[in-house]
């Protein structure tokens, strides 16, 4: 039953322990009393917490959009957290050193934008009544900045439920690597804590679930998830859709959990400065007793008060909850010199860090030169790394084999590099040689550049854009094709987020698959990624082509990259030169053979059918065959480039793939294509019956007009 605001009164709380189970785990050598809030700061943040409600309560009603329920009823945490317990710098918002927010339940985010005006960040009030309006630096939920949006303090975008708690697991493990990687014995640069405040649609969504195994099993301490227990949903009351005992499933986990009142102060400083001061290998989560919508009893505690439909009894909640009557995104002087004074301590901090960070870069030249090359992106351009990477001078083999030889050159050349597995390194061959292995126990390490995620692709893709947004590695991660959908959701967040950290390899791309059958012979997945705005797919047609779409995947700065290998072995078009065919795949599509004669057709092709192209094409003189690894990068070139590729003059074209046809109409006024499932047979026999051969593609040409 929720618990109402007579019961709250009533309850008799002795420190954190008022909710607490048996299980309720603080390290004993931590005295809650030291930890008390004294009764000046303790009247400061509750003054706080309620103008903080009364910002959101504001922007809200002017936008007539956006969810109220949230930053009235986590106002103590954020108050706590931002006023108390959390490190960073207003002045300096990308401090590699600053502990990390990110709120899970981003429909919540004037919670977040009340609390960075609060704290001093470059967020105005103007801004905040600008609230979900066209070009403001606060849209409906957090976006990462990007293009679009530039909002300091905005750690990850968030929205789609449980995505940044699983975000939380990869800046939680990315810390560790970098704690692993650049702290010395006589400097400490990386000590930070993650925080993810997080609702029951966040616990709810699988993701979480997958990623807080991930989590405690490699003991990820500096991780602190908040949840938001205010026994609502959208539709109904919790209970109508749960009824788990969540802190017994996270203890399950191996998470140390915690059990409080979400709007006593004392309880929540107490239980967070007790988490961070915990560490013994395990991430924490507190369950935090709220109400959502607090502040407003028309709606409070109900699930009216998740969105605006408190919006009618605004004013009346704020005079309630001390607004001064008539006060409009108003922000008392005491609460601002508060918030000064916290800048003053959070500064000081700041200061004999970078004390210590210059010591460090002193006695550390080379070192920090890595650190600060990771922390600016400075890679060398595409063009200039294709040029460092030996010819492969390979035979016939699988673009997965031959990604194995490159991303060992890509991991020499990029030191930052990292890469993972959704248990399936031996399969899409994305193996870091001598680059150990990271996590806890057996052979692992916080420093190794190899992750094992486990049957988590969902967690996988998550944790890859925390990795991304916590600003230091770039990373990749691997599994078949065929279940890039179980990660689509975060495939999809990181295109919008712009996140150039990111690829995906991607193996077993097609039919070729072979006897696994349909279930594992991807046909629609291809073109269901390149659909995705700002996503570069690459499919390349040989190992060549796939030294250009590597080195693609960790020079692009603006989105992610998905590489597209196959199982199955293909020819390699030596007769074109090594580097014409790797500058010409940087480019997305380049002619990979000329036509010895006036031109009179154009055949398109990717991936494996590339070879088939070829063939076909052996026996035509007029026939030009272009190579197209990545369409999204075609699309990007110039006018002039597309028209020296794609004359307009020529309009006989035949484009050939082993997957759905629609996108290569686009260029192409026949398609040879695989429009149906596949089915259970020996790769070969699959792309032989349904037509992927260099026989029926002639076949194909020959009936053309």
């Amino acid at each position: 039953m929720k618990f109402s605001m007579l019961a709250i009164a009533a309850t008799t709380f002795v420190g954190v322990s008022g909710f607490a189970p048996a299980t309720f785990g603080v390290r004993s050598q931590t005295s809650l009393s030291e930890a008390a809030v004294d009764v000046d700061t303790k009247a400061a943040l509750a003054t706080a917490a309620n103008e903080a409600r009364g910002l959101a309560m504001d922007s809200i009603a002017a936008a007539h959009s956006g969810h109220m329920g949230l930053p009235l009823g986590a106002a103590e945490i954020g108050a706590v957290l931002y006023g108390k317990e959390m490190q960073y710098n207003p002045k300096d918002p990308q401090w590699i050193n600053r502990d990390r927010f990110i709120l899970s339940a981003g429909h919540g985010s004037m919670f977040l934008y009340s609390w960075l005006n609060l704290a001093g960040f470059d967020l105005p009030i103007e801004e905040l009544k600008n609230f979900r309006q066209h070009h403001s630096m606060t849209p409906g939920h957090p976006e990462f900045p990007n293009s679009e949006h530039n909002t300091p303090g905005i750690e990850s975008t968030t929205g789609p439920l449980g995505q940044g708690v699983a975000n939380a697991v990869g800046f939680a493990a990315s810390e560790k690597m970098a704690a692993a990687k650049f702290n010395t014995e006589d400097h400490t640069i990386f000590d930070h804590h993650i925080y993810a405040l997080a609702g029951d649609g966040c616990f709810q969504e699988g993701v979480t679930a997958e990623a807080a195994c991930f989590a405690a099993h490699e003991k990820l301490d500096n991780l602190i998830i908040m949840y938001d227990a205010n026994e609502v949903t959208l539709d109904k009351m919790a209970e109508y859709t749960q009824s788990e005992d969540i802190l017994k499933r996270y203890e399950a986990y191996g998470w140390e959990v915690y059990d409080i009142d979400g709007h006593d102060l004392d309880a929540v400083q107490e239980t967070i400065a007790a988490a961070k001061a915990s560490n013994n290998g395990k991430p924490k989560f507190i369950k935090c007793n709220t109400i959502i919508g607090k502040g407003m009893e028309e709606t409070e505690g109900t699930n009216a008060a998740h969105g605006e439909a408190g919006v009618p009894y605004v004013d009346k909640a704020k005079i309630n909850i001390g607004i001064p009557e008539g006060e409009k995104w108003y922000v008392s002087d005491g609460t601002r010199e508060f918030f000064s004074d916290v800048q003053a301590k959070n500064q000081a901090t700041y200061d004999e860090w970078q004390g210590t960070y210059a010591a460090w870069k002193e006695a550390n030249p080379e070192l920090a030169k890595e650190l600060e090359d990771a922390v600016e992106d400075n890679v060398m351009s595409a063009e200039e790394m294709i040029k460092e990477i030996p010819a492969t001078e390979a035979a016939a083999e699988a673009t997965r084999v031959s990604g194995n030889k490159i991303i060992q050159d890509i991991a020499r050349l990029v030191p930052n590099y990292i890469s993972g597995s959704a248990d399936l390194h031996g399969s899409c061959r994305n193996y870091i040689n001598d680059g150990g292995n990271f996590g806890s126990g057996f052979d692992k390490e916080y420093s190794g550049r190899n992750l094992y995620f486990g049957i988590r692709e969902h967690a996988m893709g998550s944790i890859m854009n925390g990795f991304a947004y916590h600003g230091l590695f770039k990373v990749s991660g691997s599994t078949f094709l065929v279940f890039a959908d179980y990660l689509r959701p975060t495939i999809r967040v990181s295109s919008l987020a712009e996140l150039g950290a990111v690829s995906y390899i991607f193996t077993h791309d097609s039919i070729g698959v072979g006897e696994d059958g349909p279930t594992h012979q991807p046909v629609e997945t291809v073109s269901g990624l390149r659909v995705i705005p700002n996503l570069d797919v690459y499919r390349p047609g040989d190992a060549e082509e796939t030294v250009a779409a590597m080195v693609s995947s960790v020079t692009r700065k603006d989105g992610p990259t998905a590489l597209i290998f196959s199982r199955q072995n293909m020819d390699q078009n030596d007769a074109m030169d090594f580097m014409a065919r790797r500058e010409g795949a940087l480019k997305g599509g380049y002619v990979a053979k000329k036509e010895e004669e006036d031109l009179e057709l154009i055949i398109m092709a990717t991936g494996s059918e590339l070879q088939h192209a070829l063939k076909a094409a052996a026996d035509i003189p007029g026939a030009r065959v272009v190579s197209m690894p990545c369409m999204d990068i075609f699309d990007r070139q110039s006018a002039e480039y597309k028209e020296e590729i794609l004359p307009s003059s020529c309009t006989k074209r035949i484009a050939m793939e082993a997957g759905v046809s629609g996108l290569w109409y686009k260029y192409a006024s026949k398609v040879v294509a695989v429009d149906r499932f596949g089915f259970s047979a020996p790769g070969d026999t699959v792309m032989e019956e349904l037509g992927m051969t260099a026989d029926n593609l002639s076949a194909e040409i020959a009936a053309m007009n």
